[in-house]
């Protein structure tokens, strides 16, 4: 983490015991990180989910409307549901992964994307695991050109995220892929997704699929546009939507360090500042939050 996040001013901790895991996340069915749990002034549990929600949740919580709601109802139902799906796959699913048995990944993988077929975190990785764990392209390239059909007809941004990120993020090597189908997607997919969240719109972030897009820009040699998108990604940093502290830092340090690479100069956001790493991979990876396990 020193390494990564250099400016990182938060305290982080570390649960070697799984007590967190098994008193709070698995009791709550919840797999998503990062979770927030919210205690009301009655020691109640009244909230479990994405803190990108607390912004719309906390108000209604200090009210004391939130927890007796018909919406929280609803909310801990699709969250139980889901957790009661998904945590018998991760029990198979991480083992295998660890172990790095791409065979045995994919097994659990494409068993979820059976039972879950409108799972994006289970389509990406299927894509994933075909196409840069075991290689296979035969198999792989299907795949691959179905998510990005779906993404495209389900308007997205998410999904398109997922699909950019599997055809341009520079942590992967992505050479063994047709390149020409590779930029014919790339181009589509960078299409889609500007036009749903256009530039111009400060109220939706940016960083879940926009460096993906520069980065497609940027192979495809149009470098003061790839530049651009990042520091538009920079921007909407600081927008209305709510993003977690560590993820804001996170995107930030990364973002600008790929402009300062894009740029072949020093770059700056803010107090944090970046000079040119030529030869090293500017990584997209910065993505809504991760299934645990």
């Amino acid at each position: 983490m020193t390494e990564k996040l250099p400016n990182l001013n938060y305290r982080v901790g570390l649960d070697y015991t799984r007590e967190m895991d098994e008193l709070w996340m698995d009791s709550s069915f919840s797999i998503g990180i990062s979770t927030s749990f919210v205690v009301d002034r009655d020691g109640h549990i009244a909230f479990i989910g994405s803190p990108t929600q607390l912004e719309e949740v906390l108000p209604k919580i200090l009210t004391g409307s939130w927890r007796i709601s018909d919406e929280a109802k609803a909310a801990d139902a699709e969250r139980i549901a889901k957790g009661e799906r998904t945590m018998p796959i991760f029990v198979k699913l991480t083992p295998a992964m660890k172990a790095q048995d791409w065979a045995k990944a994919l097994s659990v993988v494409e068993e979820a994307v059976a039972v879950l077929p409108d799972d994006v975190n289970f389509r990406v990785l299927q894509a994933d695991l075909l196409l840069h764990k075991m290689r296979d392209l035969q198999a792989g390239l299907p795949v691959m050109r179905q998510l990005v059909r779906d993404a495209i007809n389900k308007k997205s941004a998410l999904w398109m995220a997922g699909a950019m990120r599997q055809l341009f993020d520079p942590a992967n090597d992505n050479s063994h892929l047709p390149q020409a189908e590779r930029f014919a997607m790339g181009n589509e997919l960078s299409g889609h997704i500007l036009a749903i969240n256009a530039p111009q719109r400060g109220d939706a972030p940016k960083f879940l699929s926009y460096p993906a897009v520069a980065q497609y820009y940027y192979e495809s040699g149009n470098k003061d546009r790839a530049s651009e998108l990042i520091e538009v990604t920079l921007k909407s940093l600081d927008g209305p939507a709510p993003i977690p502290d560590n993820l804001k830092q996170e995107v930030m340090s990364e973002s600008v360090q790929t402009l300062a690479n894009y740029k072949g100069q020093k770059a700056c956001y803010g107090s944090v500042c970046a000079t040119p790493q030529p030869g090293v991979s500017q990584s997209t990876k910065a993505q809504a939050p991760e299934e645990r396990r």
